[in-house]
């Protein structure tokens, strides 16, 4: 064979190769595709809205036009994320899955530009606290420095201690949530940069932004020197400006009327970002006799 014709023979072979790859990875995205359009259309079964009712009980709260949105997100963190059981423990069993899914899909339900924490690839668990040495720190024991109950990595991981992940579940109006405060720090490392600045929509969205985030941060510094009184926001957010973005989301889900009431501006400017109103679903929820 001519070494052209050999050249024009290697060059179909090479060109029928790559034809073949693209039609596999089609087929995968095709497949990847449905297998998520049937996680988002698949509401929870009753075992596991019994758990939920057990271990996040502020799943109730969310309004019924949202119910179908949220248990869809919450499947897909559920089903297309890693989890890790990590420092001794056994397994990350499905409905601990579920539990730590269902609150990391309220930071979300309400914005349409997420992509499902598009770098986030592992969420590791831990039995309770642990030791690590990232730099996203939340709940540090006083006594012990070293002892961690959560982490964000920029690198796509978010490190969990299942212990605290059921008291925050739980305990659901203290403003205090491991799950939802380590998942806004995801959110704040998607551009890339983690300072408590999150992509925003448009120039008038960061210079409101700026302007109420920094006034509060700034307040809650100087009211975490004496705790005299103690301040409305966990005092841990004044460490620095993303940790302050995290804590005043947790507060925003856990304990929205009383940051609406506290803080009016610091509540509006997280309404808008998030696209819900969490203190509306309060509000409007049916009283207990």
């Amino acid at each position: 064979m001519k070494a052209m014709d050999w050249i024009a023979w290697s060059e179909i072979g090479l060109a029928a190769t790559v034809l073949v790859i693209l039609g596999i990875l089609w087929r995968r995205r095709l497949r990847f595709r449905r297998e998520r359009s049937a996680r988002l259309a698949r509401p929870f079964d009753p075992d596991e809205a019994t758990i939920l009712d057990r271990d996040f009980p502020r799943w109730r709260a969310i309004p019924a036009d949202l119910q179908g949105r949220f248990a869809g997100i919450t499947r897909v963190l559920m089903e297309e994320k890693n989890y890790e059981a990590c420092g001794g423990l056994a397994e990350v069993r499905d409905e601990m899955k579920l539990v730590i899914a269902a609150q990391a899909a309220l930071t979300i339900l309400g914005k349409n530009d997420h992509d499902f924490f598009p770098r986030l690839h592992s969420i590791l668990l831990y039995p309770g606290g642990f030791r690590d040495r990232g730099r996203r720190r939340f709940g540090i024991d006083d006594e012990d420095r070293g002892v961690l109950f959560g982490e964000s990595w920029e690198t796509g991981s978010v490190i969990l201690s299942w212990d605290n992940v059921l008291a925050g579940g739980r305990n659901d109006d203290d403003g205090m949530n491991v799950v939802i405060h380590e998942f806004a720090h995801q959110i704040d490392q998607y551009n890339g940069v983690a300072d408590g600045v999150p992509k925003l929509k448009s120039r008038e969205d960061y210079v409101r932004w700026g302007s109420v985030m920094e006034r509060h941060y700034e307040a809650l510094k100087e009211a975490s020197k004496t705790r005299d009184p103690e301040p409305f926001l966990d005092p841990y957010g004044a460490t620095d400006p993303c940790e302050f973005f995290a804590v005043a989301t947790e507060a925003f889900f856990e304990d929205p009327l009383d940051l609406e009431y506290e803080h009016p501006e610091l509540y509006e400017v997280l309404a808008k970002f998030y696209g819900l109103d969490p203190a509306g679903w309060l509000e409007s929820r049916p009283s207990v006799p």
